[in-house]
């Protein structure tokens, strides 16, 4: 019989844990997609071994924060509701305090914005950004120094 690890997006145990759908109806790939017009490192931090933070989650809060909207932060990234919505979950789930706090939507039409825990993890998050682009700086440009470019066709 093949065994067969599968990455939990909540924690085990947690009353919706599953398996991560990594399908592209799933959302997953698209935040990538759009990152990598960036150039340098792309971060994901494991502050446990089935918990991580990475460029994906930072920019979802970043979008969570602006939009004020789970799902207009995750149609902005290209991202099924229900990609956004469980990864938010699984946040909420991981750390001791929730990042995002949801309101209900109808006629009071709902939203939801980063707590004090989620702006201070965002922030956070981005300065490990910040230091290690500071820290491989001198490395990255060696490594394009070495690439082809438009001259050298």
């Amino acid at each position: 019989m093949l065994r067969m690890h599968l990455p939990w997006v909540m924690p085990p145990g947690h009353a919706h844990a599953r398996p991560r759908d990594r399908s592209p109806a799933a959302g997953y790939g698209s935040a990538m997609k759009a990152g990598n017009k960036k150039t340098g490192a792309r971060l994901r931090v494991v502050l446990e071994t089935d918990i991580a933070i990475g460029p994906g989650k930072a920019d979802l809060l970043e979008a969570i924060a602006e939009a004020g909207s789970i799902a207009a932060a995750g149609r902005s990234m290209g991202m099924s509701y229900k990609r956004a919505w469980l990864l938010v979950e699984s946040m909420n789930a991981c750390f001791k305090a929730p990042l995002v706090e949801t309101s209900r939507g109808g006629n009071a039409r709902g939203g939801a914005q980063l707590t004090d825990e989620g702006r201070r993890v965002l922030a956070c998050y981005r300065r490990i950004e910040e230091i290690t682009d500071a820290a491989i700086a001198d490395e990255l440009a060696k490594l394009r120094a070495m690439l082809v470019s438009e001259s050298d066709n």
